[in-house]
């Protein structure tokens, strides 16, 4: 037997030990996606909730007498008492302004507002959007369309009352134009955007509501309005286990190069 020949008689690589390794990384891996999927919305939305509940009282805390305020009696601070005290104050106040006397009194502080210059219009404004949220009534965004914005661009809008008044006048063909209200969020922040008017003829409604459009545009278009996350989610799991299988699974036989 030569040189040559030893060489060639020496160990080679092991298949089994590449597939072994490769099945390691791949269950780990599908295994922790499974994890982050499942952790990740519930730390995030248990986040914000606690974020919103301590800003909340930290917003009535100055409203609040010091012989109300919970570490009065305890000695740490009771989280979403005043949140309480707000949703229980904003209830009352709604039942007192119900009656005669309370909307007497609305009436006056709405004439001493539309006295003053500047917050005249501030207020105005706010209070048109609120009705317009809050409303049972209200027209507010109902559907959802994709308008051709910029030109050669499809993107999804939020449809909202049509224009009236001067505004459905001076636009072009006047009242005999189908005009609607267009409202375009940005990505990933939908409270800023670009407002228009467009023929309905120029858009196409959509047939999905107004959250899993706002879903769609805060995801950037990565959670689509038909995705099924729990699909997704046992997709991954059916992957680490055929991940465990092959690895638990005989390695192929070996032929020894002679």
């Amino acid at each position: 037997m030569t040189a040559g020949d030893d060489k060639i008689s020496g160990p080679g690589p092991v298949a089994g030990e590449a597939v072994v390794h490769h099945g390691v990384l791949s269950r780990l891996r599908n295994y922790f996606l499974t994890g982050l999927i499942l952790v990740g919305p519930i730390y995030i939305t248990i986040s914000l909730t606690w974020w919103f509940i301590n800003w909340v009282d930290d917003a009535m805390r100055p409203f609040i007498p010091m012989a109300l305020r919970t570490e009065a009696y305890l000695p740490f601070r009771v989280p979403g008492y005043g949140l309480v005290i707000a949703l229980a104050g904003l209830t009352l106040l709604g039942f007192l302004t119900a009656g005669l006397v309370g909307r007497t009194l609305v009436e006056f502080g709405e004439n001493l507002l539309n006295r003053m210059p500047i917050v005249r219009p501030v207020y105005k404004t706010i209070k048109q959007i609120f009705e317009t949220l809050f409303s049972k009534s209200g027209s507010g965004f109902r559907k959802v369309a994709l308008a051709e914005f910029p030109p050669g661009m499809w993107s999804v809008v939020f449809l909202a009352p049509p224009p009236a008044g001067d505004v459905a006048t001076q636009l072009p063909e006047g009242r005999d134009a189908d005009y609607v209200s267009c409202f375009l969020p940005c990505t990933p922040n939908p409270t800023t955007g670009f407002f228009f008017y467009a023929k309905r003829h120029q858009i196409i409604e959509l047939d999905i509501s107004v959250e899993q459009a706002m879903t769609l545009i805060m995801s950037a278009g990565m959670v689509q309005p038909n995705g099924d996350g729990q699909k997704k989610l046992a997709a991954l799991v059916e992957q680490a286990h055929g991940a465990h299988a092959g690895e638990t699974s005989p390695a192929p036989p070996t032929v020894p190069v002679r």
